[in-house]
């Protein structure tokens, strides 16, 4: 029996609301041009896209509406008719249209295909599956790029350590590297945790992060005649191997809001320990048509202990009719508060201000374009990556139920992408269906898991 597989968020409706923000004309600050912003000999910055899905041309739409002197130059995906349809749906686009200067012969296709689309280019924007990321990554730093690359920045111990690599050669080389952690560049959160760790609800004694919501919608079946790598790769989020589960992929943004209030500054700051649980209960219902695809889990709860005794408390769960949260909550010594307010003992509630124009998908471009013009410093990498291991290091907890050590998953986490093998259309899948096409063999058992590569 085929199956059918849930999708991302569709790309016409991301579109629409970044092209409404650009025909708003939305206020972005003014950049000046100096040296620095002469990357490739003119005033342009050219823009490379790895990866052509929704959240991949989302990205290109927000560079866009910084309003400067910027062009998107090629296009790469692992498949290329996709990333012509891709094209093809932005030159239609009044809005962004004079800046898509893409021909033909710089769309290209295949697992390789990224190596040619970051030679064109100043700033690679890296949206492919998560398993990808640190891999291409690392290639465009190599080659001396500036790079935006989305969240997560990886989906196990190994893409961590080479995602450390990239951005070691990052920082020496002075190129600027920005990450899809849009709460990092949202004024709401830089004013919100700025005043817890100014103590204004004490020392901080645990926090708590949610991304609790209704499973995701059916796509429709596998192409006819499509190879099994093919049809995981184009249905990426489901699969482990390719997303790191929804843990890493998805609640990565509230994990990385309370390791920042944690850390106190530190990018490196980390939790020690992570004790959880998690399984698939609505996801193994069968002829529930959410469900007949993947290996993922559809909940988890993760209990990080810091070294310091703290606590961050994590859930995230993908089923529908459900109490739903997506938020970060806090709790001092002195007081408590969530995302937008903070209430300490015995005092009134203090509320955030409104703000006007403070869309974190778009003021990350613009603080990275500006940087890149003005030569400053801007490098997101390193808390990006810290957060997206302690996402893998909860994934481990709860697919084994075992107590898991920050500095074991690092050095012998599981490896789940196969980084030695040459990928192509025909390579097998590193997750394979049984004789009936379903995938419930491979999802992790609690107390049967094994967390570490041997």
């Amino acid at each position: 029996m085929k199956k059918t597989c849930p999708s991302r968020r569709g790309f016409l409706q991301q579109s629409l609301t970044t092209a409404g923000v650009l025909s708003a004309g939305l206020s972005v600050p003014s950049l000046s041009v100096s040296r620095a912003a002469n990357v490739s000999g003119s005033d342009v910055i050219k823009i490379a896209l790895i990866g052509t899905g929704g959240r991949g041309l989302g990205s290109v739409i927000d560079r866009f509406a910084v309003g400067d002197n910027v062009k998107l130059v090629a296009v790469a995906d692992v498949a290329e008719s996709i990333a012509r349809k891709a094209v093809a749906q932005l030159q239609k686009n009044d809005n962004v249209k004079s800046k898509v200067d893409v021909p033909p012969e710089r769309i290209f296709g295949g697992f390789d295909s990224y190596k040619n689309a970051v030679a064109e280019a100043d700033v690679i924007h890296i949206a492919s599956p998560p398993a990808f990321h640190p891999v291409h990554y690392l290639y465009a730093v190599e080659q001396g790029k500036h790079v935006f690359i989305e969240k997560p920045f990886g989906v196990d111990a190994e893409g961590y350590r080479r995602s450390l690599k990239a951005n070691k050669i990052a920082e020496e080389k002075g190129l600027t590297v920005c990450a899809g952690f849009q709460r990092r560049h949202e004024q709401k959160y830089l004013d919100w945790i700025s005043k817890i760790q100014d103590g204004f609800v004490g020392d901080v004694l645990e926090t708590r992060v949610y991304w609790n919501t209704a499973a995701a919608k059916v796509r429709g079946v596998r192409n006819e005649g499509e190879s099994e790598i093919s049809f995981q790769v184009r249905d990426w989020y489901f699969f482990n191997w390719l997303s790191g589960d929804h843990l890493v992929e998805q609640h990565c943004h509230n994990i990385d809001v309370g390791n920042w209030i944690h850390g106190k500054g530190d990018p490196s700051a980390h939790p020690v320990i992570a004790r959880g649980l998690g399984g698939r209960q609505f996801r193994k219902i069968p002829n529930v048509p959410y469900n007949e695809c993947g290996n993922l889990f559809d909940h988890h709860y993760v209990e990080y202990e810091y070294a310091d005794g703290t606590v961050m408390h994590s859930q995230s769960r993908q089923i529908p009719r459900c109490w739903n949260l997506v938020s970060e909550k806090v709790l001092g010594s002195a007081g408590r508060g969530q995302i937008g307010w903070l209430e300490p003992k015995g005092a009134e509630r203090w509320h955030l201000p409104k703000y006007k124009n403070d869309n974190g998908y778009v003021q990350e471009h613009v603080h990275q374009t500006e940087a890149i013009r003005s030569g400053t410093k801007l490098h997101d990498g390193w808390f990006a990556a810290t957060s997206t291991m302690i996402g893998i290091m909860g994934v481990l907890a709860t697919y084994s139920g075992k107590e898991i050590k920050w500095d074991d998953a690092v050095a012998k986490g599981k490896t789940f992408f196969p980084y030695d093998k040459e990928l192509t259309f025909d390579t097998p899948s590193p997750v394979m269906p049984d004789a009936d096409g379903n995938y419930e063999h491979t999802v992790a058992v609690p107390g049967l898991f094994e967390p570490f590569d041997k």
